[in-house]
């Protein structure tokens, strides 16, 4: 019998939705990436026409390793394997072998994906089902925009403990320090899709001689548990920056954040020093970047501090100063939501 003390722990360490796998840039660079992924062995590589394939790694001929270390390469745009030399196009289908015709039964299972400015995400279906929405369709313009920043932290985790941060204001103030956060209009919640805006100040120390104070609004797009993208604007020196925030669990322990950041063209600064105005123009949004990526990494290390050592509690004991804690939470429950009991990939 379920008493009020009773605790329920989340449903699943793989809640349904997309979630960051590669870049592209590592995949043609490693020419086949194994990795382990919401709890799956997959490699993921690039065929002749540029399409990628992410792919349990496991050949359906008599269950040889897929990946690099086994022996598996891409040829010509094929996945070979290396036991006996089949080889799997983009589609997941063995379309040649060395000795007889492929057998058409021979196919990978495949998991759908996605690419937004060569970050490559891939869909985890509960129950196997096929995608049931999509990620913002348009990618961010990127005219005058720095290229990525990009720095992955692995630690005990899980995506809806890492996301519910963005609705957490008071975390804020408590454990990074920063002054007068207040949210700017009312969480809006559209199916898979969930956005908050707020606007903080922060003071940093810079070259150990100076405490400048910042003003910074924020907008943070969530899709799912595995996406966020956040849109930063620091009113003091005139910045634009973009924040991409990827939980991807892997094993149902263990979770990598990546943080992807890049920020706008700096012409007019309104603070010199703060702005790197003394710096040619082409020098100052790539060196904010990476100020910027840094500064992220830091911020969420003071969080894994915490995230990797915390019980998730089903029933908080919360007080006015949490906010949306429980509407983020019943906007998570859809991503629980399992029609066949158990979760999967697109066969």
């Amino acid at each position: 019998m379920r008493t009020e003390a009773t605790n329920a722990p989340l449903p699943s360490p793989f809640p349904e939705g997309w979630y960051f796998v590669a870049t592209r840039q590592a995949v043609l660079k490693a020419g086949l990436v194994q990795k382990t992924w919401m709890g799956e062995n997959v490699v993921v590589w690039c065929g002749e026409d540029g399409r990628v394939c992410v792919a349990e790694s496991v050949c359906p001929h008599l269950g040889s390793d897929l990946g690099p270390a086994a022996g598996g390469r891409v040829r010509d745009g094929r996945l070979v394997c290396p036991f006996h030399g089949y080889e799997y196009d983009v589609t997941g289908q063995c379309v040649a072998t060395p000795f007889v015709p492929p057998p058409r039964t021979a196919k990978l299972r495949v998991f759908e994906t996605r690419e937004v400015l060569g970050l490559i995400f891939a869909w985890w279906g509960l129950g196997g089902r096929d995608p049931q929405w999509s990620l913002p369709a348009e990618a961010p313009d990127q005219a005058g925009w720095s290229g990525f920043a990009i720095k992955t932290l692995r630690f005990p985790g899980h995506p809806q403990e890492t996301s519910e941060n963005s609705v957490d204001f008071a975390h804020l103030c408590y454990v990074h320090g920063y002054e007068d956060v207040n949210p700017v209009q009312e969480l809006s919640v559209d199916g898979p899709r969930l956005e908050s805006r707020f606007r903080f100040k922060t003071k940093r120390t810079i070259a150990r001689v100076a405490t400048l104070t910042f003003d910074t609004s924020v907008t943070t797009h969530v899709f799912g548990l595995g996406y966020s993208f956040v849109e930063i604007r620091e009113h003091s020196i005139g910045l634009d920056a973009r924040l991409w925030v990827l939980a991807t669990p892997v094993d149902g322990t263990l979770i990598d954040m990546s943080l992807v950041s890049q920020v706008q063209e700096i012409r007019k600064p309104a603070r010199k020093i703060a702005g790197l105005g003394f710096l040619p123009v082409g020098w100052r949004a790539p060196i904010m970047n990476r100020f910027m990526v840094s500064q992220q990494r830091h911020d969420v290390l003071q969080d894994v501090v915490i995230w990797s050592r915390k019980q998730y509690r089903s029933r908080p004991r919360l007080s006015a100063s949490d906010g949306k804690i429980m509407p983020f939470r019943r906007y998570c429950a859809q991503f629980y939501a399992d029609p066949c009991g158990t979760g999967g990939a697109t066969p």
